[in-house]
């Protein structure tokens, strides 16, 4: 695969919305991004509240313009403030620095976009997401360190 289509970001956020309900998270919004960071798909669950579209493309807009997970741009933030502010300045406030932000790539590791969740905790957000992409027989990478 070279390029995400509509229909694998619909599965990826079908995907991510079964596993939100397996852990009985709360209710997520899903967003799906390009390599280019063009958003492709954007899904909201009932209930869940205003700002949530924005919060998941920002997680992987995030993602996207770093090339790294938001999880190491949550890092960042507690670690270079002043680089996170600027990064927003530039980017017109586009970045959420905060795990849920997860690049999309290939077997070959090349990437082909990010999904970024909000709704839940955090963590929970990443796992929905790593579990919609790996679903999907893709490779999750989070920006966790091993």
């Amino acid at each position: 695969m070279s390029a995400l289509t509509l229909k694998d970001a619909v599965n990826l956020t079908n995907q991510a919305i079964a596993a939100g309900r397996a852990v009985s998270a709360a209710p997520l919004t899903i967003a799906v991004l390009d390599a280019g960071g063009h958003l492709i798909s954007l899904q909201r669950e009932d209930g869940a509240s205003l700002l949530r579209p924005q919060i998941a493309i920002g997680k992987a807009w995030g993602a996207i313009a770093l090339g790294k997970g938001s999880r190491l741009l949550a890092l960042d933030a507690q670690q270079r403030p002043a680089f996170i502010a600027a990064l927003n300045s530039m980017g017109q406030g586009s970045v959420v620095p905060a795990p849920g932000g997860v690049l999309i790539r290939d077997q070959d590791g090349n990437v082909l976009g990010a999904v970024g969740i909000s709704g839940d905790l955090s963590d929970v957000d990443e796992q929905c997401a790593i579990s919609a992409i790996e679903a999907q027989g893709l490779r999750a990478d989070a920006g966790v360190t091993a």
